[in-house]
């Protein structure tokens, strides 16, 4: 008969104490073995150098170790990396660094592969295989913060999870994440410095509130009236845009974290003035402090187009003219397929 051994990084201080009692080691291997495993970002037992070959070998005979494997790296012009990372069963899953000035971000994945089929993500094409662990979630994240260092000389400043799958359909996982990210065990990183960004589950979202969650949240929104919307985002026809702005509210009012919307243009769908008056409507109900206009980018077997810079401009100037905080993002990494809605593990 097969036994799996339990995977060592699920483990938290109080089950590693009682682990190391059992056999008959000194109280500081706890905090030293933890340290390895989330501040150290170690990938094996063997990476605990300063741990005795006979402790490891036990370590190995009583846990596994999964860690993710960087499986193909590539560099943009523009500095921004994108790897694809392995997990222990087999699947891969995509992360990017994406460096500027003031900030160096990691835009990293929560699932493998992705449920909604949003029809501008190539990321939503894929069928989606499983939810990632709250520990590799975390591995991922160590492991671009390495890129970081060793790339920029500098660690990094932000996530945002806006890469593979929808964040809010792997809620435990990404919560418990999150606060190992934030923690002084883990990265230590300020929840402030955290975006999770949602397609619209507006049950979750309201979870977040009832959590009183301390990191940031962006919907994206996409199209500012339903039935525009239904038709590129399906999930939409169970969470239509009035619910999201209840749920939104709901949110804000719970914990008082910042709200972003993120609004892709499409050509000719909706990037007409009356799509901008819309959207302003909707920014109206909800406290939201930006308005992301994000530029297409192109994917196989999509047929939407990027407007022009005329109708991109016309867009965002009506919406600054009705004092709407609008800032428009320019994509990161289009020529390695790192950008928004790109990532399907090329």
């Amino acid at each position: 008969m097969v036994t799996t051994k339990p995977n060592i990084r699920h483990l938290d201080i109080t089950a590693l104490a009682e682990y190391f009692a059992g056999i008959g080691e000194k109280k500081f291997r706890t905090k030293q073995v933890h340290e390895w495993i989330w501040k150290k970002n170690a990938q094996s037992f063997e990476d605990m150098t300063d741990v005795s070959k006979e402790l490891r070998q036990k370590l190995a005979e009583s846990f596994s170790f999964p860690a993710l494997l960087v499986d193909a790296t590539q560099y943009s012009s523009d500095g921004t990396i994108k790897s694809r990372f392995s997990t222990h069963d087999g699947y891969k899953i995509e992360g990017v660094l994406i460096p500027t000035e003031k900030r160096n971000t990691a835009c990293v994945s929560s699932q493998i592969g992705c449920s909604l089929t949003c029809k501008f993500c190539a990321t939503g094409k894929m069928e989606r295989k499983r939810n990632l662990d709250y520990d590799e979630i975390y591995n991922q994240v160590a492991l671009i913060n390495q890129q970081s260092e060793s790339t920029y000389n500098k660690k990094l400043s932000n996530v945002v999870f806006m890469g593979m799958g929808e964040p809010l359909l792997n809620y435990k996982n990404v919560l418990k994440a999150i606060d190992m990210l934030t923690s002084n065990d883990g990265l230590a990183m300020s929840p402030k410095r955290i975006t999770v960004s949602t397609a619209g589950v507006a049950k979750m979202i309201r979870q977040l509130g009832d959590d009183k969650v301390r990191f940031n949240l962006a919907l994206s929104l996409h199209a500012a009236d339903d039935k525009k919307r239904n038709d590129i985002m399906p999930i939409n026809e169970s969470n239509n845009i009035a619910e999201l702005i209840k749920a939104l509210n709901y949110f804000y009012d719970k914990t008082k974290n910042d709200i972003t919307l993120e609004y892709i243009l499409f050509k000719n769908l909706n990037d007409s003035l009356e799509d901008a008056n819309h959207l302003m409507k909707i920014y109206r109900q909800i406290p939201t402090h930006l308005i992301n206009v994000i530029e297409y980018n192109p994917i196989d077997g999509a047929t939407f187009q990027k407007p022009d810079e005329e109708a991109t401009n016309a867009f965002t100037g009506y919406l600054l003219n009705n004092r709407v905080n609008v800032r428009v993002r320019r994509s990161r990494g289009k020529d390695i397929d790192a950008a928004c809605g790109q990532l399907a593990n090329k």
